[in-house]
């Protein structure tokens, strides 16, 4: 983080892709103004971005730290900053604040096991951890991905996927919530093909991102399949505000998310108060 964690670092729009059919779903892909910038951060942690004129928001960073010369968002068009980020042009200056928040425990994972769950939108930072697993393929053992969406069309980073599929060192599981034209691969919400998939939980380290109802219906069965609590991890990446614990709305109970998160093994989160 930069010396003055108010100011925002100047940063180009680069590239922008839409991701989803209905097109609230744009990647924007940010590079530094001052190329010698220094930002050393790992997946699971977020920046605010920002818009003069409009305000900041949190998001989750997407790229991986192996992946160099940019940063990667996924924005979802919501609310008034994000309609703002969805209208801007590429060569635009926008503003940002990171990395914030800690990150997946990749340094726990090496020589184990990795299985990845998760649904929609909260793919971004399971992107940045997937990318950077791959780019390190040979300090982990086997890793499973297990992702969903409501339909075809609203699964993000389609063409990595498609690619993901191909390879013989990933175990990959795409799922919609209803059968759809054309759709050849599994159909159902991500608990119960969490549940069929069954990964083992011998020396396994899991990850669990999606919208609250997917976390509330997933950790139950990880904890079923024989998962101990220390060794799931989730994000409360939902709970992000201005990122640096100055406007408290990021407290839950005893914890700060921008502190003490987003990330946190379900071992903590079961000492924190309900979240669902």
């Amino acid at each position: 983080m930069p010396d003055n964690c108010y100011v925002p670092i100047p940063m180009t729009v680069d590239r922008i892709r839409t991701e989803s059919d209905d097109g609230t779903l744009r990647t924007f892909d940010l590079s530094f103004r001052n190329k010698g910038q220094a930002f050393d951060y790992l997946p699971g942690q977020f920046c605010q971005l920002s818009i003069l004129g409009k305000g900041e928001a949190p998001f989750g960073i997407a790229s991986s730290p192996t992946e160099e010369g940019h940063l990667r968002f996924t924005v979802n068009r919501v609310g008034a900053v994000t309609t703002a980020l969805h209208y801007l042009a590429q060569g635009e200056t926008i503003g940002l604040r990171g990395p914030l928040g800690n990150n997946y425990p990749v340094e726990k994972f090496k020589g184990r096991n990795v299985l990845i769950v998760s649904g929609g939108f909260a793919f971004t930072t399971l992107r940045s951890l997937g990318v950077y697993l791959l780019a390190h393929r040979e300090d982990f053992a086997d890793i499973t991905v297990i992702y969903g969406a409501r339909r075809p069309g609203l699964l993000l980073y389609r063409d990595e996927l498609a690619e993901w599929e191909k390879r013989v060192d990933l175990h990959l599981h795409l799922t919609i919530d209803k059968a759809a034209a054309g759709w050849d691969k599994k159909v159902g919400f991500v608990p119960a093909v969490t549940e069929e998939v069954a990964p083992s939980p011998k020396d396994t380290w899991a990850i669990v991102c999606g919208p609250p109802v997917l976390i509330k219906h997933t950790l139950p069965v990880l904890l079923t399949l024989g998962f101990p609590p220390e060794r799931v991890y989730t994000s409360l990446e939902r709970r992000m505000k201005c990122g640096i614990g100055k406007c408290g709305r990021c407290n839950v109970g005893s914890k700060y998310g921008w502190a003490d998160g987003p990330v946190f093994s379900y071992a903590d989160w079961q000492k924190l108060p309900e979240q669902f």
